[in-house]
């Protein structure tokens, strides 16, 4: 057997369609350049015509007025004065002026003005704002907790009904409560009475203005909750 005859068939068909490709390259290269460029002429021939609308504009010709003579046309305003330079004044001041003490005797007592009057301010009349730098603190919480429960009513109790009262406490020099008034109510009237009832049991440490005690109004809640 020779050498022509021990290649395959198939690598002779290969190497021949190989060929084929080769040689129709260049009909098929200028082929699609044909009908590339016939594709653009007709877009652009039948393609519609496009237009630009007109945006120009035109304006009246400009007509100078001339002023009568009998119209007087006010000045332009003067133009603001820039601040002056300071100057030295010279002033002939003796050196021998001098202040005249204040003595009583210019001045007598009996012309002076009295001294304005003390207006003393009832603070236990109404609730009012009081100065001072240390709040009272309550001292007796298990007493009050209990108190709450035997004042809460049983019918809202026993119903889940709780709330929240405001109560208004004026509170003396020795932390005891002297008067309680409703603040905000809770919207049950059993609930605000309780309330007032249990206010009366609390007791404070007394307020302090730095180191005076004083009296304070203070507004504290009471809640009735069902746990």
């Amino acid at each position: 057997m020779s050498a022509a005859e021990a290649v395959p068939a198939s690598a002779i068909l290969a190497e021949n369609a190989n060929d084929r490709l080769k040689r129709s390259f260049d009909s098929w290269f200028w082929g699609s350049m044909i009908v590339a460029t016939v594709v653009h002429f007709g877009a652009f021939t039948f393609a519609p015509e496009m237009t630009v609308d007109d945006v120009s504009f035109t304006s009246e010709e400009l007509e100078t007025i001339v002023m009568p003579p009998e119209i007087e046309i006010p000045p332009p305003p003067r133009a603001i004065s820039r601040p002056a330079t300071p100057v030295i004044a010279a002033a002939d001041v003796s050196e021998d002026i001098t202040i005249a003490l204040t003595t009583f005797d210019d001045n007598p007592i009996e012309d002076l003005p009295p001294p304005p009057e003390e207006i003393v301010t009832d603070i236990a009349a109404a609730p009012t704002f009081t100065p001072y730098t240390v709040a009272p603190a309550l001292q007796n919480l298990t007493e009050v907790q209990r108190v709450l429960m035997r004042e809460y009513p049983s019918v809202l109790r026993d119903s889940g009904i709780g709330g929240r009262v405001t109560v208004w406490f004026f509170i003396d020099e020795e932390g005891r409560v002297q008067q309680t008034r409703l603040d905000e109510s809770s919207g049950y009237d059993a609930l605000d009475q309780a309330a007032i009832n249990v206010a009366e049991v609390y007791r404070f440490s007394p307020a302090l203005n730095r180191e005076n005690r004083v009296q304070v109004w203070v507004s504290l809640p009471i809640t009735f909750q069902v746990r």
